[in-house]
């Protein structure tokens, strides 16, 4: 945990402009760009953007803008979060993250799931009843894939490869991958299994709510014949001056973004106590001072015992100018403040001569 990597994720989310209207989806697109270069320069781990395909988000190839962001960009891995692989070739996945990995000089990294919306399986041509089938089988191929040999595989829910090679090959031979879970022990267990990497992604509640799941990834991977892999973890946040500051800039673009996509979910509006609550010392959302930010990260951290911690910090109608001084934040202030803070942890724990 000395070594914790800190990045940050977004998903494209539409934004507004200075005149209160919302941007175009190009500019969105143009601005996340913009974004990944300040996190680049600010010296951050990780930037990854999420795939949807719906109007209230405009990432929807991650990786070709993740290729844009990697030519403006020097030394910050890039990645997606997450791909959709249920609904996508591994095939095509495989060869698309490669060739990032190709022309960023090994910046590339996939965060694979099945994703919270579902949107992509009628855009294309395929029936949510094979949910389950369609990632496990994918899954497994993309495993085969990413060992960068000959391929023989087949199942129900695309054509069969028989000692078929891939290309382009990564450089290095490989393609870092993780399995983004939101809470359910067969995907922690499944991904101790193929030996991937475990993204948790922790949106609501306490997040050491998540320390059996953790747990039981240990279990797992022991059992496997595996040893320690990284965990990380994904949750939402904004950082501005203060910690009234900040709460009271993400307010109304947070609890838009909750009740627009609770009532496709049934879930209640969002109330300001909730999202106090959320905002609170022991909720997910990482909302407030460099100071507060900082403290939520290092307890979610050592509780979780994590070795990356990605915040989302786009927010809905969040504008981009706001964003850009959150991740200025997070990069100048937080950054130091959590690599001090555990670096504190790990001397204290060290035996003394």
């Amino acid at each position: 945990m000395a070594h914790l990597e800190l990045g940050l994720d977004t998903f494209g989310d539409v934004t507004l402009g200075p005149d209160g209207q919302p941007l175009s989806h190009a500019e969105v697109l143009r601005n996340v760009v913009a974004e990944a270069e300040l996190a680049d320069r600010l010296g951050l781990h990780f930037f990854g953007v999420g795939e949807h395909h719906r109007s209230d988000f405009a990432v929807s190839a991650p990786e070709v803008l993740l290729a844009a962001i990697a030519g403006r960009t020097a030394t910050i891995r890039l990645g997606s979060a997450v791909t959709v692989l249920s609904s996508d070739d591994p095939v095509r996945v495989f060869q698309r993250f490669s060739t990032l990995d190709a022309v960023s000089n090994g910046r590339a990294e996939v965060i694979i799931g099945r994703g919270s919306f579902t949107e992509s399986f009628p855009l294309f041509g395929l029936d949510l009843a094979q949910y389950d089938v369609l990632f496990n089988e994918r899954l497994a191929l993309f495993a085969e894939l990413l060992k960068e040999g000959p391929v023989t595989w087949s199942g129900r829910t695309r054509s069969a490869l028989k000692d078929q090679r891939v290309y382009p090959p990564t450089e290095s031979g490989h393609l870092r991958t993780w399995i983004g879970v939101g809470g359910t022990p067969a995907s922690v267990v499944r991904a101790a299994r193929y030996g991937f990497p475990l993204m948790l992604a922790i949106i609501g509640g306490d997040p050491r709510a998540f320390a059996p799941y953790v747990e039981l990834y240990h279990q797992s991977l022991a059992e496997a014949g595996r040893g320690a892999l990284p965990i990380g973890a994904h949750s939402p946040g904004y950082i501005a001056d203060t910690d009234e500051q900040a709460r009271e800039e993400l307010w109304p673009h947070y609890a838009a973004m909750h009740d627009r996509i609770g009532a496709e979910r049934g879930w209640p509006p969002l109330t300001r106590a909730g999202f106090e609550q959320s905002a609170g010392a022991n909720g997910a959302l990482c909302v407030g001072s460099p100071a507060t930010v900082a403290a939520k990260i290092v307890r979610t951290t050592k509780a979780l015992r994590l070795s990356r911690f990605d915040m989302k910090y786009s927010a809905g109608t969040l504008p981009h100018a706001l964003m850009m001084r959150s991740i200025e934040l997070y990069g100048d202030q937080v950054a130091p403040l959590v690599r001090e803070a555990m670096q504190e942890g790990v001397s204290a724990n060290s035996p003394t001569t």
